[in-house]
């Protein structure tokens, strides 16, 4: 396999290996190993998301904040994965779009942090930055960054793929399952209960079908694909390959990619990166985003203006969406580009509660969505997705919603490995909300 040689190029967010023969030799080994996908599905969903950008489809991105190896179960991504298609069918029931299905799984087990080490009972250790990179534990042998860990996140990955590929293209995302994938909760929430109103519509509508002969193979099967940050260069870079149809570079550990609000200087390795693979692109956008880079970013990454290769990801925050985006939406049109826009409602409203835990509230979660679905109005554009952190488990890492759930709620169920995300049924209930948005678009 030939060598890819990289620019050296400063590159932020990344762990400190203590142990360079180490970091060679697992780098090596991912080089040597299978992709984790095709280029011809990087492809498909490129096409896809242009379509999207010119209003002809709705993206959902959902899925865990951080992957542990610990919770890379059948039981947690069937969970994940059922939540999802709970979200999309209302989505496009709601707003008869197609919904672009992509999960926030197999690869997540990277994590930016805002410092190099953490500090508990007066000892300082190494932050943790996702199993991929080290343990959660707090203990020293734990926080050591271990490049080992980059392979076996490979291998993990590997597994939730096949796991995935086999739910959905197995017969577990049929259509005529709607009601199996509720039948755990519809009892207990009003959210459930709406939910099963919609299934039993489709049920009708389906066996309808049937009785006039129509019997179409896409309601027994979806497309569903993998995306993760690509955060750590030491893991994407071996796992880029050379497509032998078309002789381009794809990144294979996942269909789409995105840079952080941290990691996209336009002079840094992680943009340079993103400009030499052909995979889709997602780049986050914050507050501190400056106008001026939004046509340097596009014209770095989508130099042929190619639909769907470039995804603006708006991650403001409810108190600043209306003011910070319009502008920065404003600039990505020029010269001839038409990126898609979607929204990340969760990492602009992370919060600490009076437990001392991290939280996000709903209602800023719902209030940062209609904000980003007005602006998007007032200029004429698609709202083209959402982006969501959440767990098929009850957690109770969020508070508000239907559930009403408290800050001295959070104690009872709170597992995230970084940062809150929304349970089962607070997903579903933005589900309900997005899709009213959507039909009065």
């Amino acid at each position: 396999m030939t060598q890819i040689q990289w620019p050296d190029l400063p590159a932020a967010q990344q762990p400190v290996w203590p142990d360079t023969q180490a970091l060679n030799q697992a780098r090596a080994e991912l080089a040597t190993l299978p992709p984790l996908i095709f280029a011809g599905e990087a492809d498909q969903l490129r096409n896809s998301l242009g379509k999207a950008a010119h209003g002809g489809a709705f993206v959902l991105t959902a899925g865990d904040c951080a992957e542990t190896f610990k919770h890379n179960t059948a039981d947690s991504i069937r969970g994940r994965l059922r939540t999802v298609l709970q979200m999309a069918v209302v989505l496009t029931y709601g707003s008869t779009l197609p919904v672009v299905k992509i999960g926030r799984i197999a690869g997540q087990y990277f994590k930016p942090r805002s410092g190099e080490t953490e500090t508990v009972n007066g000892i300082t250790l190494p932050v943790y930055r996702g199993d991929a990179v080290n343990d959660i534990e707090f203990n020293e042998a734990a926080r050591q960054p271990d490049p080992w860990r980059m392979v076996r996140a490979y291998h993990a990955s590997s597994a939730t793929l096949n796991l995935v590929r086999a739910f959905t293209q197995g017969g577990y995302a049929d259509l005529r399952e709607v009601h199996s994938w509720n039948q755990d909760f519809v009892k207990q929430t009003k959210t459930g209960d709406k939910y099963e109103l919609i299934a039993s519509d489709i049920d009708r509508a389906l066996a309808f079908m049937a009785a006039c002969g129509v019997d179409p193979s896409e309601f027994r099967t979806v497309d569903f694909y993998s995306s993760h940050e690509a955060l750590v260069l030491d893991y994407e870079q071996p796992l880029t390959r050379v497509d032998s149809r078309t002789g381009k570079l794809y990144d294979v550990s996942a269909h789409f990619l995105w840079i952080g609000d941290r990691t996209r200087q336009l002079d840094g390795a992680h943009i340079d990166f993103a400009s030499r693979i052909s995979n889709p692109i997602g780049i986050k956008i914050g507050p501190s985003t400056d106008v001026e880079d939004i046509g340097k970013i596009l014209e770095k990454l989508n130099p042929d203006r190619t639909d769907g290769r470039i995804t603006f990801i708006s991650r403001m925050g409810v108190e600043q969406i209306k003011e910070k985006l319009a502008p920065l939406m404003s600039a990505s049109f020029k010269s001839g580009h038409k990126p898609l826009w979607v929204c990340d409602p969760m990492h602009g409203n992370t919060k600490t509660a009076s437990t001392g835990h991290k939280t996000r509230d709903f209602s800023d979660v719902i209030g940062e969505v209609v904000g980003f679905f007005d602006v998007c109005r007032a200029m004429s554009v698609h709202p083209g997705g959402i982006h969501i952190e959440l767990t098929g488990d009850d957690v109770t890492e969020c508070t508000g919603g239907m559930e009403g759930l408290l800050d001295h709620d959070l104690p009872s169920r709170y597992e995230t490995a970084c940062d809150p995300r929304l349970n089962r049924v607070q997903s579903l209930e933005l589900a309900f909300r997005v899709s009213e948005m959507l039909k009065a678009r």
